[in-house]
Parts: structure tokens; sequence; C-alpha cells
């Protein structure tokens, strides 16, 4: 089978150090045992290719983690095989996917099947984006803390329930106001106890709500980093500002070709540029310096990161129908500090919980 990522250069695959996969191993057998509570009662498989050094490095760790598990190459099988073999495990098994861009299986949806049958999954995509550096990044990211994910995760969660309205400071007279009550805040924080879906993209650490009244943000917000049209993390030289009315991007400060693109694609296609999602990500490997190139992964920085376009399927709104917006696109904002209500959450890169 075939791995077609354009994102991903035709270089050399050169091993990561012993080192950096004796560290993988550790934070993942964290996350096996803590997050899915897997024990030898129950089968596990791994199906991982090997196109990327970051691939490599995580095989080589789940193999430490997981010594019981089924392994399979995904180059050296075909999608019947491989889905052969996952249809074998029975609810409450684990499936682990490795992989350097993101497996395709013909008609198969990988992880909705998995998820439909009861079964853990955790998933790696894109790895082949974050080589080199990045990949010991991206194994950082993985270290699981349980009290600080889950206490930092549920607290935000309850202020953000709670509060009646948010500010976001971006600095240089920058405030985003969030005049509206938030929506019922999700977490991803490797507790999947009372969800439908056990699992999930790795790695984790992020609060997400929006508005619950779209049209109450007003004001304007800095970003530094903002998800360009290949998907990719697009750090500018300096901060592009956004002007902000009644839930909707009016106007464009200190702009680049690049996001002028991204805000041109989005109205073509929506006519009106949407501020959505309200990300509180917890991860504290990723920050405005440490970053990674897939924006994906990126997602969980440390800090706020904002939704352009009308698409968030999780929450539904009186004039947005599910499945109508076709733009998601994240951006990540200078944070000077984040209020809910009256108290600060957010200061000095940390949050105040």
């Amino acid at each position: 089978m075939t791995i077609v990522d354009p994102l991903i250069a035709d270089v050399p695959v050169v091993a990561l150090p012993n080192s950096a996969i004796a560290t993988a191993a550790h934070h993942l057998r964290d996350v096996v045992q803590i997050c899915f509570s897997h024990t030898d009662a129950h089968k596990a498989i791994v199906v991982f290719d090997l196109r990327s050094d970051l691939a490599m490095a995580l095989a080589s760790a789940y193999r430490q983690c997981l010594p019981n598990a089924q392994f399979i190459d995904f180059d050296t099988h075909s999608a019947e095989q491989v889905m052969a073999n996952l249809n074998a495990l029975q609810a409450g098994d684990l499936v682990v996917l490795v992989q350097t861009t993101n497996f395709r299986m013909d008609a198969y949806r990988v992880r909705v099947e998995l998820f439909k049958r009861d079964l853990k999954v955790i998933e790696h995509p894109h790895l082949g984006r974050m080589p080199a550096e990045q990949a010991l990044i991206y194994i950082d990211s993985l270290a699981y803390d349980e009290q600080y994910y889950r206490g930092v995760g549920r607290g935000l969660k309850q202020l953000i329930d709670q509060a009646p309205f948010g500010v976001l400071d971006s600095g240089e007279g920058a405030e985003l106001i969030y005049a509206s009550p938030f929506e019922d805040a999700k977490l991803n924080i490797g507790d999947y106890s009372g969800m439908k879906n056990w699992g999930g993209q790795f790695p984790i650490g992020e609060v997400f709500t929006e508005a619950k009244d779209l049209e109450a943000v007003n004001g304007k917000v800095r970003i530094f980093v903002f998800g360009d049209t290949s998907f990719s993390v697009n750090k500018p030289a300096s901060p592009i500002t956004l002007i902000i009315e009644r839930g909707q991007v009016v106007d464009v400060q200190d702009s680049t070709p690049e996001f002028d693109e991204v805000i041109a694609k989005i109205k073509e296609d929506e006519q009106v540029v949407w501020v959505r999602e309200l990300g509180f990500g917890l991860n504290r490997s990723f920050n405005r310096d440490r970053t990674v190139s897939d924006i994906g992964t990126y997602e969980r920085m440390c800090g706020i990161h904002l939704s352009l376009g009308a698409k968030h399927g999780i929450y539904g709104k009186p004039n947005f129908k599910r499945g109508d917006g076709k733009y998601h696109v994240d951006v990540f904002a200078v944070t000077e500090s984040v209020r809910l209500g009256d108290r600060v959450v957010y200061k000095e890169g940390s949050w105040i919980v």
C-alpha cells in the first residue's frame, strides 16, 4: 500500500538515538497504563510503518511497553489483511496506529470503524512531518502527567462552564471580549471514563469550547502562528492582528500573503470568516518558540488557539447546519492573560487553576 503526503520531503530516514526511544517507551507506558487501563487481559495490535524516523522510534517504543502485542507492518500487508486482524479483536482491546502520514484502507475510515466496535485507539498520524529535532519535541509531548492534565483540565472546564464572560489579552492593547457564557467545555486530558469513545489522536492536552452567542465576540487578537493551506504551522515574522466584530473577522492588520490566502479561501466558500472554537491548550512541550510543523499536533500547545471558519461540528448553533461549514483553521493567539469572569486563569505562560 502506498503512503502519499506532499508535506513530507523525500529525505533519508535516519534512526533516532536509543535514548529517545527509551524516553518514548517510558511516556507511552504511562499512556497505555494510566489513560487506557490496558493490561494483558486484553489484546493489543500495533499497526505501523517505517517510513520516517519518528514512526520507527514509536514502533520500537511500543515493542518495549506492549511486549505481548501483535505488530503489523502496514507496508507489507494489504488493507484486507490489516482489517481482518483488527476485526478479530473484542470490545476493550487496544489498537495503536503509528503513521508517517495517515493510513488509507480503501473504503475504511479506520478510527471510526474501531470506535464503533468499542475498541480503544491510540492514533499517531503525520509523523513524517516532524523529523529530527521536531521528532524529539513530539516525544517529549507524549509525557503524561496525570495530576496536571486531569487537575488543570477539570478545573478549567468547571470555570469555563460557569463563566458569564471571558477576556483574551494579546498585548499591545489587543483584547478579545467574549460577552457571552460558553458552551459546555469538552476535555482531551487522557481520561476517557464515561466517554463514548476511548482514545483519539496523540499527543493530548486540551479543553475547548466556544461562545454560546457567537456574535457576542468582539475586539482584537494577535496571532503568532496559523495553519496554512497545506495544514502546516506557519509562523510569520511578527504577529498578525485580527479585528473581530460580532464573531467575524472583518479586517486583518500586518498580514502575510500566506494568511491572506487562508482568509480568501474561507471567504470564497463561506462569504464571511467566523470565529468559533476557543481552545485552551495544556501541553507544555509546545509553546511560542517550541513548535512542530504538523498543525494537528501543535494544536495542543500550552496557550489559546481559535478556529476560523464556520466548521465546528461539536456545537450546534441555530443558524449553522451541521456539515455546512467547510473550514476550521487553527490560529494561535499571543496570550498575555486569560480571564473567565473576574478570575485570571492564564498568565506568564501557565494556567492558574
